[in-house]
């Protein structure tokens, strides 16, 4: 019997494939959205394949005129301009960071865009997660403090997949469990890309802090269709949304908002701008980025060009592992298709 990615690794190992466009493979059988479906396409066309192949191309030209330096280096000559050097190293940089802070948003497009729903107790925060899933996943009660661990789960809204988090409310309180639920609560919001801070008329928002890179849309809850007006308005301190949870109201308009953002994280990829969604990737890049930083010290410092070398070595060799003309361990093919379809 096959294997489970047996056909994608023999087209892998007979070079059909490159190491990214066979875990494309395995990201598309999964895909539970349409955005998600889209960057597994273009990972399997080769957007990231041929954007890394470009940088190392780069690299390797300015590389072969420093090893051809050492060859001359009792004449004490310069093949590699060193301006040009910097250049070209500055640029790749630049390009190799931008590609690993792409993470975040290709990785929230693959496994849902995290979603936290943070407020005061009993401002509707669970009764609000029940209406988006239109399901009955936490309990509601009019007694504070009821939900006190996180209560997740997903689902796809016009082509984009969130991850929606219900947490306890937010309040000073004594009670060691409820605290618990608290503190992991506001772990949660530093966590999520979007946070929805849920109020009602007369109850302030928490006082939270929240990273620049996080979308906040402020909610005021539990306003009837006949309230929503300017007497709702003056209650709230924040441009906000008004909508009864209960009741359906306001909640197309919010999806709206949730879909605005996640719209903004898929933008570019009409454009075949490349988003990182593997964590392995990542982390290959991270590396890449730190050899680079160091090749850029040695430059600025005007160090040998052998020194400058070896850095421009190991960033070409973590560029190689993601596309799988470096990879010497079969642990890590291995681990790759061990998660694929029996054959596929």
């Amino acid at each position: 019997m096959a294997r489970p990615g047996e056909f994608t690794q023999r087209a892998f190992l007979s070079g059909r494939l490159d190491l990214t466009q066979a875990e494309a493979v395995s990201d598309l059988i999964a895909s539970q959205s349409k955005a998600a479906h889209q960057i597994a396409i273009n990972q399997m066309r080769g957007n990231i394949s041929n954007k890394l192949s470009e940088l190392r191309n780069q690299l390797l030209t300015i590389t072969s005129l420093l090893e051809l330096e050492l060859d001359f280096s009792e004449e004490n000559v310069e093949f590699a301009d060193r301006q040009q050097l910097h250049s070209l190293t500055k640029a790749t940089h630049e390009e190799i960071k931008r590609l690993s802070s792409s993470f975040k948003s290709g990785n929230a497009i693959k496994n849902g865009i995290p979603v936290a729903i943070i407020g005061s107790p009993n401002v509707g925060k669970s009764t609000l997660l029940n209406r988006l899933l239109d399901d009955d996943k936490a309990i509601v009660s009019d007694i504070e403090g009821t939900t006190r661990d996180l209560i997740e789960d997903t689902i796809t809204i016009n082509g984009f997949h969130f991850r929606f988090i219900d947490t306890a409310g937010i309040r000073k309180t004594y009670d060691t469990i409820e605290q618990l639920g608290i503190e992991r609560s506001l772990s949660t919001a530093k966590k999520a890309q979007i946070i929805i801070l849920l109020t009602e008329p007369n109850v302030p928002y928490p006082e939270l802090e929240f990273c620049k890179e996080q979308k906040v849309i402020y909610v005021m809850n539990k306003v009837d269709m006949n309230e929503v007006g300017d007497n709702v308005a003056k209650k709230c301190f924040f441009p906000c949304l008004h909508i009864s949870a209960l009741h359906n109201v306001g909640i197309e308009l919010l999806q709206q908002r949730l879909l605005d953002h996640a719209k903004s994280l898929y933008n570019g990829m009409n454009n075949d701008e490349v988003l990182i969604n593997n964590i392995r990737h990542k982390e290959a890049l991270d590396l890449a980025s730190s050899d680079l930083s160091r090749a850029l010290s040695s430059i600025e410092n005007r160090n040998s060009g052998d020194m400058i070398a070896e850095d421009l070595r190991l960033c070409l060799s973590h560029l190689s592992t993601i596309l799988g003309t470096e990879i010497t361990s079969e642990e890590v093919l291995i681990n790759i298709f061990k998660n694929f379809c029996i054959g596929k």
